[in-house]
């Protein structure tokens, strides 16, 4: 069986085993107190030209974005994100279990526009009661979206510049931050991202670490005690330097971009291959997530030798996810093409 239902699948880069392998036995502080962790941060400075930034890493997307909504939200305030957000759909409710509610914009693509927060806030104060009704006060968004879906630099702009405006934190879930930055449709750049944002987290976890997410806080209004709330949340690891080395590899000689390119151009093979037999896609995703609508027929064909993940139900046909990532074999994906080209 192949499996392409995630990308998450196999384990690591063999830079970051092989990393692993020759530092088992050096011995160094805990806590993220190592040279690894300290090199991988300033690594990720330097890349978004930001030195001042401030980068903590952790070990998984969830806690990730549970640990920063909720350092930077006061008790009545809650985060506002499209309906098919991560913290919404796929958390199990572990920001609301912090006590903060996910207000939801409903969204045909995943992602979100400055337009719909304005509404939003406007139509807040506009009621009467607003003091009875938790108040909108940050912006979630990913990149790319759960539809592997893009925002563009104009969006991001717009977005950016209400959140701005209406002194609001803007924080980007990155959890495949690699594979949207590498897709040929994406007009915007790591220092875009950080320059618009005031935290987002670039995924390891997801993109070639055995797990990891590097969280970077660029606004240091936010930066306050971090590391308290960290430890306090169960968030902070002792074993830091395995962290810290795995960014540190991830971010050396570009391999970051490089193992998300591989996944992103087989991921347009496969793309190209739905629709090369009129098989529609129900995102436009220009990622590593490819969505075909197939019918029960094509579902079971596949499925013989593929594993997917099933997404929904569109009309008389089932929307199913092929996910490729750094580890996916070319060998694997011409398979695919040629089951896909028998339907």
């Amino acid at each position: 069986m192949i499996r392409l239902e995630c990308d998450y699948t196999q384990g690591a880069v063999p830079e970051i085993i092989k990393r692993l392998a020759e530092t088992n036995l050096e011995m160094t502080p805990g806590y993220g107190e190592d040279c690894y962790y300290a090199s991988a941060a300033d690594k990720i400075r330097g890349e978004i030209n930001m030195p001042e930034a401030d980068v903590h890493f952790l070990v998984g997307g969830t806690q990730t974005n549970m640990l920063f909504i909720s350092s930077v939200l006061r008790p009545h305030q809650g985060v506002m994100c499209a309906h098919t957000g991560h913290i919404n759909a796929h958390e199990t409710g572990a920001v609301e279990a912090t006590g903060h509610k996910v207000i939801t914009i409903a969204s045909d693509d995943g992602t979100i526009n400055a337009q719909q927060v304005r509404e939003i806030l406007d139509a807040h104060y506009a009621d009467a009661s607003h003091e009875h009704i938790v108040q909108p006060a940050m912006v979630y968004i990913s990149f790319p979206t759960e539809n592997g879906t893009l925002y563009s630099k104009a969006q991001l702009t717009e977005l950016s510049a209400l959140c701005r405006e209406r002194d609001i934190p803007l924080y980007l879930d990155g959890a495949r931050l690699g594979y949207g930055l590498m897709s040929e449709e994406c007009d915007l750049t790591i220092c875009d991202i950080a320059k618009f944002c005031d935290a987002f987290y670039i995924g390891g976890t997801k993109v070639g670490a055995l797990f990891g997410e590097a969280l970077v806080i660029t606004n240091s209004k936010y930066t306050k005690d971090f590391r308290y709330i960290e430890k306090q949340k169960g968030a902070m690891l002792a074993k830091g330097r395995l962290l810290g080395l795995q960014f540190d590899t991830l971010f050396t000689d570009s391999l970051y971009y490089k193992i998300s390119s591989h996944a992103t151009s087989l991921a347009m093979k496969i793309r190209k291959a739905f629709q090369s037999k009129d098989i529609e896609l129900y995102f436009d995703s220009p990622t590593n997530q490819q969505f075909p609508c197939l019918t029960d027929e094509q579902m079971a064909k596949l499925g013989e030798e593929f594993a997917y993940c099933y997404w929904c139900k569109s009309g008389d046909k089932h929307v199913v996810r092929f996910c490729t990532s750094w580890a996916t074999k070319e060998e694997d994906v011409d398979k695919l093409i040629e089951a896909i080209e028998r339907l």
